[in-house]
């Protein structure tokens, strides 16, 4: 008696736990996202904790850079890229690195925020402003010394990294697609960039506003404005729709914070 007993009971219990798997499995919402530090830490990092906890969507985000997060994205790796760049400039970029994008009609966009770019330097570069010339001397290289421009008597060191869609922005509108240095010092992500700003002394490179802060100098240049772009790749899930709805909406609170 039992032993049947026994048998139904755990029957019974498995049973239920397929129920709750079920259950459990609608309740599990997430987003897998690839994207630049602009996108990551002005919208989701700001979103993330008031997004689960009002919809139960959570976001899995890889700061990866918007090239690697486009081939993320058709690799089937995420549910969505964002970037810190307009979308023809986004498909400019991955063209010019050789990546081939056989159906542009395939994705959806959306703009989902905006950014300013700044300019960090070494708190020893004493310029309190510069103008759109000057930067381009800068960045191609032409100008060598802060004396040049105004500031102390130290060579200009350049700093580019892995921050495509920040530098892409700033080279179309400030320097007129004029080539970057190739004597410039390579770093990577955009916190490593103003560390190395931060330690080597003449130093400078392009940013996101927000990390502008008592560490370095971030003289006022012309305004360079930028979308923080999102993309999907066929017809986006539920939590994404959740997802772009909050940010559009109740999230915004948050974001412009």
């Amino acid at each position: 008696m039992w032993k049947h007993s026994g048998r139904y009971f755990m029957m019974t219990i498995l049973a239920v736990m397929g129920v709750l798997g079920v259950t459990f499995s609608c309740w599990a919402k997430e987003v897998k996202i690839g994207t630049g530090a602009t996108a990551a830490e002005n919208i989701f990092s700001k979103i993330a904790y008031p997004l689960e906890r009002a919809h139960g969507v959570t976001m899995a985000v890889t700061i990866s850079g918007p090239v690697q997060a486009w081939k993320d994205l058709d690799a089937g790796k995420i549910d969505a890229a964002a970037g810190g760049v307009d979308l023809n400039d986004w498909i400019a970029m991955m063209e010019k690195e050789g990546y081939t994008i056989s159906d542009k009609s395939a994705y959806k966009s959306w703009v989902i925020g905006k950014d300013k770019v700044a300019v960090l330097t070494n708190p020893d570069v004493t310029v309190e402003s510069l103008n759109k010339a000057q930067l381009a001397a800068i960045f191609t290289g032409k100008a060598k010394n802060w004396s040049e421009l105004g500031g102390p008597d130290k060579p200009i060191i350049v700093i580019l990294g892995s921050v495509s869609g920040t530098q892409t922005v700033f080279q179309k509108q400030i320097m007129d697609g004029a080539e970057y240095t190739k004597k410039a010092m390579q770093g990577t992500i955009a916190a490593d960039l103003k560390d190395r700003v931060i330690r080597n002394s003449g130093a400078v490179c392009v940013a996101a506003m927000s990390l502008v802060d008592h560490l370095v100098n971030a003289p006022a240049i012309p305004e360079v404005g930028r979308p923080i772009t999102l993309i999907t790749k066929g017809n986006p899930s539920e939590a994404f729709q959740m997802m772009l709805k909050y940010i559009n909406g109740d999230g915004q609170k948050y974001i412009t914070k």
